[in-house]
């Protein structure tokens, strides 16, 4: 059996993060998000969904919620405003703030990989948001010729989230210990964070929730099996393809890919019978085939969480995906789905649940009961939290 996780780094370092959260702290009224992307983009993802939802429900509690991100910026129930394009606005991050936006109580910079680095020019709290430590992903987006660009990309991430400190904050290090909090969505994300050097003190869970699933529609009497996310190289649906030319002749049935991306039209020249590539589609659409689907198969190399796995569990579709970070944090090995070690057990868990639907339905309830504890509603209560803890131990 896997060895797993604790389920929330308020079990896994107690000690530490009770010390460090305040049963009423103060709130913030006005904070601003640094993303690299708005939710309506069309690369979209995990991130900027869990932007999305932190946002919004911060809005309906009362705060003045601004999100700064690069490319298109859509209508929303908070404000967003674009500061240029898609990788311009990491330089222009500084100047547009202080431009667009010009101050707040709290400053919330969203590191996927490439850092902003608010904290030494914010002369204000800050708090990091953190999805996923890219460690290996550099190597596979920066490969051959560009490994040097993937060794600085992995070094900047790693001294951004670890060791980029305020100078007022340095002064005043021997006086007060508590260091920018980074908000990790994952015991695996804070696992990841500890062993770049990051003080276990500074880290807090904030899981990813999940919305109530609306009517379910009814189950595919012939075998569907979903996998879904953003095409692109770590998500691996290359080898999902690969092995569905060895599952499809025992399971038969029909694999969609939802999604879209960069890896599209090579995945698609790739992949055999009776595979199904539908781009984009809508919440409804989504909706309908997590609820048909026999299975939701995630072969990514590594994420924060897996947001999509707790989706599908809402909607009893257990998940087989890699014993991998994140993943082995959404997906409990054994009772909502599988975690495979490999290419072959990944065949081998497919096929099985496949021809066994007695052992798939009890998964699938198992990972609706588990998907109940998380809705987007605690999620913003824990963040506000842990953004008053953050406001509250700034050192003016």
């Amino acid at each position: 059996m896997p060895q797993h996780v604790p389920f929330s780094l308020l079990e896994a370092f107690p000690r530490s993060a009770q010390q460090h959260t305040p049963a009423h702290p103060p709130q913030p009224r006005r904070i601003v998000f640094l993303a690299r992307r708005d939710l309506g983009n069309p690369a979209a993802g995990g991130s900027e969904l869990l932007v999305d939802r932190l946002a919004d429900g911060l809005t309906r509690l009362g705060h003045q919620v601004t999100l700064l991100c690069g490319g298109p910026a859509a209508f929303r129930d908070y404000r967003v405003v674009s500061a240029g394009g898609d990788l311009s606005h990491y330089l222009r991050a500084k100047s547009s703030f202080a431009r667009q936006v010009g101050d707040c109580d709290l400053l919330v910079e969203v590191c996927n990989g490439m850092p902003y680095l608010a904290p030494l020019w914010h002369d204000g709290p800050t708090l990091c948001l953190v999805n996923h430590v890219h460690t290996e992903l550099w190597s596979m987006r920066f490969g051959g010729p560009l490994a040097p660009a993937a060794r600085l990309g992995r070094r900047l991430e790693h001294w951004a989230l670890a060791g980029a400190q305020p100078k007022k904050q340095r002064k005043k290090q021997e006086k007060k210990k508590q260091k920018n909090l980074l908000v990790a969505v994952s015991t695996s994300t804070a696992h990841a964070l500890r062993d770049i050097g990051v003080e276990r003190e500074r880290i807090r869970v904030v899981h990813n929730g999940v919305e109530e699933p609306g009517p379910r529609a009814e189950r595919s009497p012939e075998p569907l099996f979903v996998a879904v996310g953003r095409l692109v190289e770590y998500k691996r649906i290359d080898l999902l393809l690969r092995l569905w030319e060895r599952v499809r002749p025992v399971t038969g049935g029909r694999l969609v890919i939802v999604g879209d991306g960069p890896e599209r039209a090579a995945l698609e020249q790739l992949a055999g019978p009776d595979v199904e590539f539908t781009g984009y589609v809508s919440d409804a659409e989504k909706h309908r085939l997590l609820c048909e689907a026999w299975l939701l198969l995630h072969p990514s190399a590594v994420e924060g969480w897996g947001l999509v796995v707790t989706e599908a569990a809402a909607r009893e579709t257990p998940a087989i995906a890699f014993d991998v970070p994140g993943l082995r944090d959404s997906v409990v090995d054994g009772e909502t789905g599988v975690l495979a070690r490999g290419e072959s057990s990944f065949a081998a868990a497919w096929c099985a649940l496949a021809l066994s639907t007695d052992r798939r339905v009890l998964m699938g309830k198992a990972a609706r009961e588990r998907a109940a504890r998380y809705r987007w509603g605690h999620t913003v209560r824990r963040f506000r939290a842990v953004a008053g803890e953050a406001v509250r131990d700034w050192v003016p």
